[in-house]
């Protein structure tokens, strides 16, 4: 088959596969009672499970001193690949202690089930605060992404992992979609541009929006929400799959459109989680990505378009997928149609939109948002959610 024929090519040239062959998670399983073991948390599982699908392609493990420092400090690898996020995994400096560089270390899930390997290359210490500071913009503890780090261990392991195996999603099975497998359905169907959407969010009217702007110029779109650990206050994921469900049932093009989970975790780490976001897509074979109002922020930390301005520090070469940028959409009373800034005549009071909070609010009461900021049965299926969760 020709590279012209294959798609986009995953970040660094070659998709990732650190799932164990059976040979390797017999031999894995033989030694699993000799292997010093590191529990991972709910974000650690998350990142073990992408790094093995190639979701965080060019990674094959958690990362080492080098490419941790360039991250942080230059979002790059020690080679130079674009790379925003450091992918770490943070022990205390007790269970370091036990850890001999060059063996194998077991890692086990938060319920102490064996799910894989790491080959520990390298423990080093790291600055905490200028993690915080660098890759989320503030060293406030408040802060969601910032009291991860604060609260995480003192010492990062580095080396290659192995995933034991790769096990159906509990909640969402049909959805469970690897890159791998996202890049032969682009293939199949055809598509030569596909553009990623990214949300932890309930679709509304907004968000449809600016995919069918994004559908317009491209074959496909590549729905594919968070469904890793999020805040204790956004709305559980099977809420948010179930309102993508309905919606495209009835609303969207059902040859145009493939809906799939993110097993990754949020960082809320708003600019810099645009670019990880993106590339992460890229993997899954997306040629285009599109990078909204405050995408992956959190409170007022960051600029409304700082998501956007970011990608204009790298070339389009080094990305190596397109960023479609779009200004906040919302209902235009006068004209009795979503629209921006762009295209709308209107003036600020004829416009409806309403922010993540409002609308909680308004579904805590058992209120159901307006027709012109969510789709009737989207709004019926959230209130519905929302008194189950509020009388459980």
């Amino acid at each position: 088959m020709s590279k012209q024929n294959q798609g986009i090519s995953a970040h660094g040239g070659q998709l990732v596969n650190r799932v164990a062959t059976p040979e390797q998670k017999q031999e894995f399983v033989s030694k699993a009672e000799y292997l010093p073991r590191v529990q991972l948390d709910a974000r650690a599982v998350s990142d073990l499970e992408m790094i093995a699908i190639g979701g965080f392609s060019p990674l094959t493990g958690f990362m080492n001193q080098a490419d941790y420092d360039r991250v942080v400090t230059e979002m790059r690898l020690a080679d130079g690949t674009v790379w925003s996020i450091p992918i770490t995994l943070s022990v205390t400096e007790e269970i370091a202690a036990q850890l001999e560089e060059g063996s194998y270390v077991r890692l086990d899930d938060p319920s102490g089930r064996y799910i894989g390997v790491l080959k520990l290359s390298e423990k080093y210490h790291y600055d905490k605060k200028r993690e915080a500071i660098n890759v989320y913009g503030t060293d406030e503890e408040k802060h969601p992404g910032v009291k991860v780090v604060y609260n995480q261990g003192s010492v990062n392991l580095a080396g290659d992992v192995w995933l034991l195996q790769r096990d159906p999603h509990p909640q969402f099975p049909k959805y469970q979609i690897d890159p791998a497998e996202s890049r032969k359905m682009f293939l199949e169907k055809g598509w030569k541009t596909v553009v990623g959407f990214q949300t932890r969010n309930p679709i509304h009217r907004a968000h449809e929006y600016i995919q069918k702007c994004a559908l317009e110029t491209v074959d496909g779109l590549f729905l594919h929400p968070l469904v890793g650990a999020t805040k204790s206050d956004d709305i559980p994921a099977d809420v948010r799959m179930r309102c993508y469900e309905i919606l495209l049932e009835g609303y969207y093009p059902a040859n145009r459109v493939i809906l799939a989970i993110n097993p990754a975790a949020m960082r809320y780490a708003g600019p810099r989680e645009a670019i990880f976001h993106a590339l992460v897509r890229k993997n899954y074979g997306c040629t285009h990505f599109i990078v909204g109002r405050d995408h992956a922020g959190v409170g007022d930390y960051y600029g409304t378009y700082d998501a956007q301005h970011i990608f204009d520090k790298f070339s389009p070469e080094e990305l190596g997928i397109v960023p479609m940028k779009f200004e906040h959409a919302f209902f235009c009373t006068r004209t009795k149609q979503m629209a921006t800034s762009k295209t709308s005549p209107s003036t600020p009071e004829e416009r409806i939109h309403l922010s993540g909070t409002k609308v909680r609010e308004m579904l805590r009461r058992g209120d159901s948002p307006p027709a012109e900021f969510s789709r009737p049965e989207v709004a019926a299926e959230l209130v519905r959610a929302m008194q189950v969760a509020i009388n459980a």
